[in-house]
Parts: C-alpha cells; structure tokens; sequence
C-alpha cells in the first residue's frame, strides 16, 4: 500500500531500504529527511562536509553498517506501527512510499506511515522511532523529541504539504510514548533555504567548512586519494592549532587517567559505582579479578552530577 494522495507531493514509489530504486531516489542533487538535518549540523552520523562530497562526487559515498539497534528498529517499526493502530481506533495507518516536492522536485521525505481519520480529515504523518534511552526525549504527548527528528519531521511535513506529524517511540524496549509536532513555517523555511543553498555549493564546487565531527576526520581522510612524496609548507596557525590540540589532549587523557583511578580507588571491590543514586561506571574483570576497564554509564556524557 502507498496510502492516499498528499497536497504538495507526487509519490516516486514505494523502495525497500538498499535497493538499486531506493538508492536512484535519493541520490544526485537532492535532499532527503534525513540529509537536512546532516546540512543544519543536527546529525550525530554525518557531517556537511561528509554530506558536500557525497553529494558532489569526489569521492566514495558513506557507507553505514546498520548496527544492532538500526537492525532492531527496522524490525520492530511495523509492531510500533501496529500499537498506535490499536491506541487510535479512530485512525487509519497507511504504509508509503518516496515523495518529491511539486514545488521542488530536489526536496523529497520517505514519512514511515501517513495517517488519515476514518471518517474523513486531514491527513497527518507517523514517524517511528526506537531509543535505548530517553535522553532528549520530553513528557508524552509534547513535542519534546530529540532536534535531529524534530528537523526530520518538520522537513517531511513541508515536503508533503500536511499541517501534523506523530512521531511513536520505543524507549528502552518497554516504554512506548507519543508525541505531535505541528509544522512550523519558520522552521520549514531555514531548513528550504539552508538546503538549497547546500545544493548551490555542490553546483558552485565550494565545501562547507572543516568542523570537529567525526565523518569529517573521515572524508578528508579519503581525500585527494594518493600520495606524493614531497613536503607540503601549511600555515603555521594551522600548524599551532594542531600542535595546541595535541597538548589539550594528552593533559585531557592524564586528566582521566586521574579520575578513573579516583573512582576505581573509591569502588573498593564493587562492580558498579553510583553518586547519590545515579549510576556512574562499571568495571569489568579478568580472571584474576583485577579490573579490566572501567565502563563509564552512557548517561554520564550528558547530566552532569551535583557535588
């Protein structure tokens, strides 16, 4: 099923995920859901520099190895589909395909499912997604989802032309919440911009600027292709950032080395550490029982603890 027609869209059809089709839709000088946010700086995977190249040619696109959880959520997406079916009655849940912007034929979105009430209405969009954990994720029923879907949604609803998004989530395999994300025009406007002058600066040959992502470290790493055995004169400011960068780290790892051993010594014997209820780190063990690693808990990265 492709579900109904959409106001601002033409459907290209409907790809399974890695097909030669799939890949035809997105590729060349168009942006999809997913790419606007790369483009806004919003993706944890991708950078706008790793985004130019692949756009522009020069060299081998990204090549994403689906991890466990991307596996997971592409398998549990139809069951998450199928529980906001059965908590909205009221609701028909269409599958769907590719669409492309009547307007700009280079915007295009793949929404998971499109949303029509049974007794007539306005259409709507359903976005899935699965979480291991509920960071960035606000109170159910708000439109407090993480900024990289929000963009993916926002772009969607402008691609298609429709006024709402749902977006379900799985958090943590047991916890399923909803949230509704009204477009919002303003927002609509600076990714359409924003991508379109993306595209000009992949027509014009000009490359955003370095940044600190890891797809960029490894685009330029693949960049020119070849070496030659010569001595190339950098600027020393480039020099002096690189060398300053370098000592930043080496104090940044001796500072480390320092906390760890501080919450190794303060762990005793203990598996697990924790401050004032919340979970720390955990240490693995060899055989002997001496301490292997010490496993910070992902949470630690991003909530800071009180003294």
């Amino acid at each position: 099923m492709t579900g109904p027609a959409v106001p601002d869209a033409r459907l290209l059809g409907t790809f399974a995920p890695g097909t030669p089709e799939w890949t035809m839709a997105r590729s060349g000088l168009v942006v999809t859901a997913t790419e606007a946010a790369v483009i806004v700086g919003l993706s944890p995977w991708r950078s706008p520099l790793s985004l130019w190249h692949d756009k522009a040619g020069t060299r081998p696109a990204d090549e994403v190895t689906p991890t466990a959880a991307m596996r997971w959520g592409t398998r549990l997406e139809p069951v998450i589909a199928d529980v906001f079916a059965e908590e909205h009655p009221e609701v028909l849940v269409h599958e769907t395909g590719t669409w492309a912007n009547l307007a700009r034929d280079w915007q295009r979105a793949t929404p998971d499912r499109i949303v029509t009430p049974a007794d007539g209405g306005p259409l709507a969009l359903l976005e899935i997604k699965t979480s291991r954990y509920g960071d960035g994720w606000g109170k159910a029923g708000t439109d407090q989802v993480p900024v990289t879907y929000r963009c993916q949604v926002v772009w969607q609803l402008d691609t298609l032309g429709l006024d709402v998004a749902h977006v379900a989530v799985l958090i943590a395999g047991q916890d399923y919440r909803e949230y509704t994300i009204t477009r919002d025009e303003d927002e609509a406007v600076f990714l359409r911009e924003r991508a379109a002058e993306f595209l000009n600066s992949v027509r014009a040959g000009t490359p955003p600027p370095l940044d600190g992502h890891p797809a960029t470290y490894r685009t330029v790493q693949h960049l020119p292709g070849g070496v030659d055995d010569i001595v190339a004169d950098i600027a020393p400011d480039v020099a002096e950032t690189y060398r300053q960068a370098l000592v930043d780290l080496r104090r940044a790892e001796e500072t480390k080395r320092f906390a760890s051993a501080a919450v190794l010594s303060a762990m005793g014997t203990a598996r697990r550490a924790e401050a004032a209820g919340r979970k720390v780190a955990t240490r693995t063990t060899r055989d002997d029982g001496s301490t292997r690693a010490l496993i910070p808990h992902p949470r630690l990265l991003t909530e800071e603890l009180a003294a």
